[in-house]
């Protein structure tokens, strides 16, 4: 009987078996260790350099994960992982990692085992249902209208932030855009393009509506919200046109206030003087028609998003109008969003509904060494700004940051407004679940289960760590209790900034349900996937020494029946 050649190149490296799964988890345990610490409130900060020789300073796990540099295929998974996480629910990056590291350590006993890797996927997704299902019967619901719950949520929430001492800044600032831009917004969601989230809210784009300005200088108590918009530009005339105007009335424009430069083919052959004045008339007249249509409508403040010629200034500054010339386009949506003007694309199609009057103050401040436009006080604004204050650009990329996170925790509530316990009050009480339940699963399933439940335990495990307890005694006293109360005591947890063991109800340290959830699926998900890998093969070549040859393929030749040696073609 024939068989067929294998030609392996030697390019082509492989790895399989015990040794891929030893190496993937060796891996992802490397991973989770790296930012194990930066969990809870008592975590410690990572400093990260670039290649350009920045410096980032956090204990965000998707920040420290997406700044490294690492080849391994499996560890460059478990950083997707916390992308991932990030983008679905924008919280629990840290914890998606520290358990789904510890769900392949709890693994490897089983690989050398010689534990098939579909027995333990199995166990561990039966864990996960289990565990979701814990989830649903310790949640508890809340009213989204209710501000102090709201507040005392994000609070808790980002409590476990670098920035967590400014928490109520923070938790004012969500307060106040959550009120800003859900609250009124009673729009059919089958004929609007966002997610119904009942009581006639709709889900807003957070990036779209809010703009962070990042001023460093001062300190961060003296951030704050402003009911309007900001923008880093200066009047186009500054002696001239106003820097202060109450109650302005405001056009905004997406054309240029110059005159049109000709194509590259244009020529023009000028015989006499007077045909150079008749060009230069002519000019003047166009920029004077476009000037005057403008200045019908009587506006106090002028923005366009591009060039305003010499000439348009002196006129629009004749009438006393102030003007802002090539600003952003996003900035420019921000603007007609909070003062109520529409964007107008030619002059001689304006009209008087698309003058802004909804602002109540434009001013121009100088703050450091710039110049800053304001058009604040506005009128049931559907965007905002928020102005970050701070001693440095490290600090407040890491407030803004930490804002970012706080704000998806707010969008999460009002999309499933459920709270579980936080202080690693959940996973114990689904780790103590899991353990009841693993003595009625059957065949030897029943020891991956168990393992699984084990692995829960790896958060208040950190969190505890972190505080800088005694871990053992700390871990021993919370499973006694939670094995006391039945499992029916879901709310004893630790205290991340003391360390003792508390009621999470009473110190009002709670997590998102949805993060939570994410979290669990997510981590064993991943760690399925990672355990479910038995080969490596990899096709990148090696580097040849200089003047070498190219490599011939290695081939690898097989006997027949008879026993003699079969060639390739």
């Amino acid at each position: 009987m024939h068989t067929q050649v294998v030609v392996l190149n030697d390019s082509l490296k492989r790895e399989s078996g015990q040794k891929v799964h030893h190496a993937n988890i060796q891996a992802s345990k490397a991973v989770a260790d790296i930012i194990r610490t930066t969990l809870g409130p008592r975590s410690m900060l990572k400093m990260l350099l670039d290649a350009s020789g920045g410096i980032v300073v956090t204990n965000d796990g998707n920040a420290i994960l997406r700044e490294l540099d690492i080849a391994h295929p499996a560890a460059k998974s478990m950083i997707e992982l916390s992308r991932t996480q990030d983008e679905e629910v924008g919280d629990g990056t840290t914890s998606v990692i520290v358990l789904a590291g510890e769900m392949l350590h709890v693994a490897e006993a089983f690989i050398d085992k010689k534990y098939h890797p579909t027995v333990i996927c199995r166990a561990y997704n039966k864990a996960l249902e289990d565990a979701v299902a814990v989830l649903d019967k310790i949640a508890m619901t809340i009213d989204v209208n209710d501000r102090g719950t709201m507040l005392s949520l994000v609070k808790s929430c980002i409590g476990t932030k670098f920035t967590s001492q400014f928490g109520d800044l923070i938790a004012n600032v969500l307060i106040y855009f959550y009120n800003l831009n859900f609250k009124d917004l009673a729009i059919d969601a089958t004929t609007t393009v966002g997610v119904d989230l009942g009581q006639g809210l709709r889900e807003v784009d957070i990036k779209k509506y809010i703009k962070v300005e990042k001023v460093p200088g001062s300190q961060l108590e003296e951030s704050r919200v402003l009911k309007g918009v900001m923008f880093n530009k200066d009047v186009v005339a500054p002696g001239k046109m106003r820097r202060k105007i109450v109650n302005p009335r405001i056009i905004l424009l997406d054309c240029p206030l110059e005159y049109k430069k000709g194509e590259n083919q244009t020529n023009a052959e000028l015989v006499k003087e007077e045909d150079w004045e008749l060009l230069l008339k002519m000019e003047e007249e166009y920029i004077e028609n476009i000037c005057s249509q403008i200045l019908k409508f009587k506006p106090d403040l002028v923005i366009t998003e591009k060039g305003l010629s010499d000439l348009a200034t002196h006129y629009l500054s004749k009438a006393g109008v102030s003007a802002i010339r090539r600003l952003r386009k996003t900035d420019n949506n921000r603007i007609a969003k909070a003062c109520g003007a529409v964007i107008v694309n030619r002059p001689d199609e304006l009209q008087e509904s698309d003058v802004g009057t909804a602002a109540g103050l434009f001013e121009v401040k100088k703050i450091g060494d710039e110049f800053f436009s304001f058009i604040v006080d506005c009128q049931d604004p559907k965007a905002c700004t928020v102005l970050l204050r701070g001693a440095s650009k490290d600090l407040l990329n890491e407030v803004e940051r930490n804002l970012q996170d706080a704000m998806a925790v707010a969008r999460n509530i009002l999309k499933n407004p459920k709270l579980v316990p936080g202080g690693g009050a959940t996973e114990l009480t689904v780790s103590a679940t899991l353990k009841q339940k693993s003595s009625s699963v059957e065949g030897i399933e029943k020891w991956p289960y168990e393992a699984a439940a084990i692995a829960f335990e790896a958060i208040p495990r950190t969190l505890a760590q972190n505080c800088g307890v005694n871990v053992i005694r700390k871990m021993t006293e919370l499973q006694g209790l939670i094995q006391h109360a039945n499992g029916e005591n879901a709310w004893t947890g630790i205290d991340g900034n003391t360390g003792e063991i508390s009621d999470m109800k009473e110190r009002k340290i709670w997590d998102a349900y949805n993060v939570k959830a994410q979290t669990f699926k997510t981590a064993i998900e991943a760690a399925c996937m990672l355990l479910r890998i038995d080969d490596i093969v990899s096709g990148i070549k090696k580097k040849q020494a200089p003047g070498a040859g190219p490599s011939k393929p290695q081939v690898e030749t097989e006997a027949d029946a008879d026993g003699e040696q079969i060639l390739p073609d």
